[in-house]
């Protein structure tokens, strides 16, 4: 299997953040193109306990990261990026019992802000639960006290 650099630094991306470790947020795939982050469903999770239903932040959580390591599919060197906006439009609930797939994208990279969007959708993405916009603010390579979460990200190799 060929080597997927995008790929390896969104899962340690992932494995670096605790809500995402909490959330068992995982890599689905990742390229120039965007990337797939998914929620595996959990009773931790549930807003309704009467149905199961997904509470509507697990998918924001899982939505806005998605988004945000997009960053990564675009960007020469990891940076940091904090979400600036982030709008989430909900489609219909999701199924009980069922993972999350979260596809982002980013689709304009200025100096300051980059421009995100993408869904969340179960068993098919022209079925989406939610779609999302955002954008997030490029603090820069060398931002004082991020050395060490990028070194992280790129690998102890790198």
């Amino acid at each position: 299997m060929a080597e997927n650099p995008v790929f390896e630094h969104a899962t340690r991306f992932l494995s670096a953040l605790r809500h995402c470790q909490v959330l068992g947020l995982q890599v689905h795939s990742a390229s120039s193109e965007g990337l797939t982050v998914i929620l595996p469903y959990s009773e931790k999770i549930v807003g309704n306990p009467e149905t199961g239903v997904i509470h509507g932040g697990a998918i924001t959580s899982l939505m806005d990261t998605a988004c945000g390591m997009s960053t990564l599919c675009v960007l020469p060197e990891f940076e940091v990026c904090p979400t600036l906006d982030l709008r989430i439009d909900y489609m219909h609930a999701a199924e009980p019992n069922k993972a999350v797939y979260g596809f982002a994208q980013c689709y304009r990279v200025t100096t300051d802000v980059i421009f995100a969007r993408g869904f969340a959708y179960q068993d098919d993405p022209e079925q989406p639960i939610a779609h999302v916009v955002g954008t997030f603010m490029r603090m820069g390579i060398g931002l004082k006290g991020s050395k060490g979460f990028a070194g992280a990200i790129k690998g102890a190799s790198q």
